[in-house]
């Protein structure tokens, strides 16, 4: 897989310090709160797992599955919810984690959904932001790292299920996505 890859943006330690940047701001902001972070399977189960240990608050999580690509390396625009999330967030702090924040449709129509339900707040904390892809009107209040439009993949995030398990996050190289 490692030979796949055309230069890695983000190491290990990179992203170590980063959530934990993250996870210090967070519990700042939420100090005295009990905040229910919602993961957006699956590209994001690694950060979140590795987010909720650099929070020192009692928090729950929650996880959604929601569909935008496919197989492909663009944002088909289509967003379907696969799995709801289990507990009711009604007058709950929600904050919604992502992988990536690329064309903005997911998170847009995600927090357009959950603010029905009346949580108290929603705040959305993002690995990567692709700024250059969006077509949303969405920004993330927590945001890891911000990217330029490359293909990414690794710490959770993947192509055709595949890299999700490399250790950084890395640019993909071109001729492997090219080849389907």
């Amino acid at each position: 897989m490692n030979q796949d890859i055309e230069r890695i943006l983000f190491t290990e330690e990179a992203l170590r310090h980063r959530v934990g940047q993250l996870g210090a701001q967070i519990t700042t902001d939420y100090a005295g709160k009990r905040p229910v972070l919602a993961s957006v399977l699956r590209g994001s189960y690694i950060f979140m797992a590795d987010l909720t240990r650099a929070i020192d608050l009692p928090i729950t999580v929650d996880f959604m599955s929601v569909s935008s690509y496919g197989s492909g390396t663009v944002s088909s625009g289509q967003v379907e919810i696969k799995k709801d999330l289990s507990d009711s967030i009604e007058g709950r702090d929600l904050i919604l984690v992502e992988d990536i924040l690329d064309s903005g449709n997911t998170l847009h129509y995600l927090r357009t959904v959950l603010q029905a339900r009346k949580p108290a707040s929603i705040r959305i904390c993002t690995l990567l932001d692709k700024p250059d892809r969006r077509s949303q009107p969405i920004t993330a209040d927590y945001v890891g790292f911000t990217i330029p439009d490359v293909f990414i993949v690794g710490y959770g995030l993947d192509y055709d299920e595949r890299y999700r398990n490399l250790p950084y996050v890395g640019m993909l190289k071109p001729s492997i996505y090219a080849e389907s």
